[in-house]
């Protein structure tokens, strides 16, 4: 298997030289397609995320005949193991919360904390259906939310985001996949994709590994599936490929855990720079601040750290200090982490009594969990409390007791911290703390495309016949930093504009 697919990535590699040479087109190599391919379809979806499963549920609704390939034995890939939090401007829950909110204000943060990376125009695109999109996942897929929830991740000036009632990515993901049986869309799981088949005319399809295994290269069935209409790239990031991302960004290496499921890897990010597509910022690789060191991967313990620390309580050092806003974006927290880590300080969120209602009624349970599991640490007093994790007690108090002041007063002089409008003083028993370790999360870069969801071609600058991408894959949406909960509304927008343009070309 594996000398096979060597012999056919070089038989391809060679007629990509020739036609470089002779000017027919301007891919960095062509593949050269099989005299027969095994099937044929309209439309291939390559990825089975959220955006990927968005894609083939509106390709499917506008006629074509679609499959979705995904290389992991089941389906959802980081989506499904995803916080489950949506960004929802203008929803019932925001309302009803009397939160004040615009596109135009979202518009904004998503591209001041993007430091203005981001493509305008692909900004605008996605926030011009943050309600519809909203209304989407409800009304088509019946996804359920908190009904009476509404969360405020860094860098958001206002709480705007809704949360699924399962507490994960998987209460819309799984509504996805249902939808996808419904309309008779077949989801093939263990489908390794080989090579993507680009020609002068397009891209005709792809070559696949049926019954592949993880992560065994070249294991499982080779075979062709031609795609008449065009292949959808929602393959995601490679946060968990430490090569690659070290590559990118070399302090990301194996020191730092990923949020991400092993199979976020880089070979279609190499296969399509190899065909010739544009990509960008491929080096800006977002790490989650709100990790806890005391697990593997996503884990349960970031719940506590954002939701009721970030949110409705503070995080300090281990000298006692607040050392960043706590709703700043996840960029800046992270890298005042590692500042703090550097320095041999470690980091902590804190909350109390009062503090921890909205968490616990968002995730009833959660808290006993991450208590059992030693991840969160419950205290009678802020004494005990900073005597058992090593943190200076009178510093602590102190600091404590100044941000106190900013609660009442609804302004943070220092940090320019956000006071959510339902936020306490912390001062009631019991305590709570947990500890803080970023981990690595999110390929901020990757393929460039046009406002119909077309990947360019990198000497062209033109789109490619035949090729669609949407959600991480992508790049020019988010700029330098992505906000929290933008994910799944970035994949959903995306993807199903991606899936429905394909359909119809």
């Amino acid at each position: 298997m594996e000398n096979t697919s060597r012999r056919s990535f070089i038989k391809g590699s060679m007629a990509g030289a020739v036609a470089v040479a002779s000017g027919s087109f301007a891919s960095a190599a062509v593949a050269q397609q099989p005299k027969t391919w095994d099937e044929t379809v309209d439309v291939i979806v390559i990825g089975s995320g959220f955006a990927g499963l968005a894609a083939a549920i509106e390709a499917k609704k506008a006629g074509a005949n679609v499959v979705v390939l995904e290389k992991m034995p089941t389906a959802g890939g980081n989506s499904i193991i995803n916080g489950g939090i949506l960004t929802a401007t203008g929803c019932p829950q925001q309302k009803m919360h009397k939160i004040q909110d615009s596109k135009e204000l979202l518009e904004k943060d998503i591209l001041v904390a993007g430091n203005y990376m981001n493509d305008p125009k692909k900004v605008r695109q996605m926030v011009d259906r943050v309600l519809s999109n909203y209304e989407w996942t409800v009304n088509e897929l019946g996804v359920e939310y908190l009904p009476d929830a509404i969360g405020q991740e860094g860098g958001h000036s206002v709480p705007r985001y809704v949360t699924t009632k399962i507490g994960s990515g998987a209460g819309i993901v799984n509504k996805e996949l249902e939808k996808c049986k419904a309309l008779g869309i077949p989801v093939r799981t263990r489908t390794y994709v080989d090579r993507i088949i680009r020609t002068p005319e397009g891209v005709q399809g792809v070559e696949v590994f049926e019954g592949y295994r993880f992560p065994k290269a070249g294991s499982g069935k080779p075979k062709s599936i031609k795609a008449n209409k065009g292949v959808v790239l929602c393959y995601g990031g490679f946060s968990a490929d430490v090569p690659y991302r070290t590559i990118q960004d070399p302090k990301l290496n194996a020191t730092l855990d990923t949020t991400n499921q092993p199979g976020a890897t880089s070979e279609l990010w190499r296969e399509t720079s190899n065909i010739g597509c544009m990509q960008a910022q491929n080096d800006w690789i977002q790490c989650g601040p709100w990790g806890n060191p005391h697990e593997k991967g996503m884990g349960i313990g970031w719940q506590f750290n954002q939701t009721a620390a970030a949110e409705y309580g503070l995080w300090t050092n281990s000298a006692g200090k607040r050392f960043v806003n706590e709703l700043a974006n996840r960029k800046v927290r992270a890298d005042a982490i590692m500042v703090e880590q550097a320095n041999g300080r470690k980091c902590f969120a804190i909350a109390d009594a009062n503090g921890i209602k909205p968490f616990v009624a968002q995730r009833p349970g959660m808290l006993d969990k991450q208590i059992e599991r030693k991840l969160v640490m419950k205290y009678d007093t802020i004494d005990d409390m900073a005597k058992a994790q090593g943190i200076d007690p009178e510093q602590l108090k102190k600091t404590i007791a100044e941000f106190n002041g900013y609660v009442k007063s609804k302004n943070d002089p220092v940090l320019g911290r956000y006071i959510n409008n339902e936020q306490l003083p912390v001062e009631t028993a019991p305590f709570y703390i947990g500890e803080l370790q970023p981990k690595v999360h999110h390929s901020m870069g990757g393929l460039i495309t046009d406002d119909q969801c077309r990947v360019l071609d990198v000497k062209t600058d033109k789109p490619i016949k035949g090729l669609y991408a949407a959600g991480e894959a992508t790049g020019h949406v988010h700029g330098a930093v992505r906000l929290g909960s933008v994910a799944i509304l970035d994949c959903l927008v995306f993807g199903r504009m991606a899936g429905e343009n394909c359909a119809k070309s």
